[in-house]
């Protein structure tokens, strides 16, 4: 048979390293990385056209894609997880704020469903009481689902978020870091927070997975099967994962963060009902591990 040629999109992380040098390849087919800077701008010609065979995605994308009947496979092999407290900032000189003072105030993020933001939103409203329905969210892209009916503020187009925390137009932003000594955490100790929330939930919070086309999945179960053995070998090639292990492999290592960020999507009206873990898997994918 022959061997398959096919276009990949993932982010240049060091446990993919060994997969994208070429070091490491598989008997059945050739990964054809096309680059993507940053990684996310592949998510929506993914999402919108299956413009590439395999391609890393963020989870609420997914979850989103899904939803809408989009014809996408879901790997349990996560390229990116990271604790998300030190992605939200304030500026003191307008006001001294908190996680729990945003109700009633303006707050950018990049696009309302960006994966980091349905996590701190989760933060906020399920460990700091935040009501979000009070919040006036304002953003600057669309979201990577055309079907999802975006009701939120949408910034001028010559506006930059972190330019307006900065003036005053905005209170807090979710999904951003800055070296700007007038910029601050809204949560005051964010590596401290991190540290308590792991303890209560025993969660490492994942942002990007992997998926493939559907069409794929379907035809060569055998390559997609291959296609997460390789990107495993090449995350043991790494090095031993941390502690935790924030870019999980497989179907339970992924458990506990997948079910509760499809809570939280749900929660925030992202998604139409809470997929349980298995649905989100097809019958090649669910039994990786």
């Amino acid at each position: 048979m022959d061997r398959l040629k096919l276009k990949a999109v993932l982010g240049s992380h060091p446990h993919v390293k060994a997969v994208k040098s070429g070091e490491l390849r598989s008997d059945l087919f050739d990964l054809d990385f096309i680059e993507y800077t940053p990684t996310n701008t592949a998510f929506k010609p993914m999402v919108r056209e299956q413009a590439f065979d395999v391609c890393e995605m963020a989870i609420v994308t997914y979850l989103m894609a899904k939803a809408h009947g989009k014809p996408l496979v879901l790997l349990p092999a996560t390229m990116l997880g990271r604790f998300q407290h030190a992605y939200a900032l304030y500026n003191p000189a307008q006001r001294m704020l908190g996680p729990s003072d945003l109700e009633g105030k303006r707050v950018g993020i990049r696009s309302f469903t960006t994966t980091t933001g349905a996590w701190i939103r989760g933060i906020l409203a399920n460990d700091y009481g935040v009501n979000l329905n009070t919040i006036k969210w304002v953003t600057f892209e669309d979201p990577h689902v055309a079907e999802y009916v975006d009701t939120t503020e949408r910034a001028p187009k010559d506006k930059k978020i972190l330019q307006m925390l900065l003036d005053g137009e905005l209170d807090a932003v979710l999904g951003e870091t800055s070296d700007n000594p007038k910029l601050k955490p809204l949560f005051p100790d964010p590596a401290t927070e991190a540290t308590k929330w792991y303890a209560r939930r025993g969660v490492v919070p994942v942002n990007h997975l992997v998926v493939v086309t559907e069409q794929l999945a379907k035809s060569r179960p055998d390559v997609v099967a291959g296609v997460y053995d390789l990107l495993k070998w090449s995350k043991a090639q790494a090095g031993p994962a941390a502690v935790p292990d924030l870019v999980p492999f497989g179907v339970e290592a992924n458990r506990k963060p997948l079910e509760l960020i499809v809570d939280y999507a749900f929660q925030q009206a992202l998604i139409p009902r809470r997929y349980a873990v298995e649905e989100l898997f097809d019958e090649t994918t669910r039994g990786l591990n």
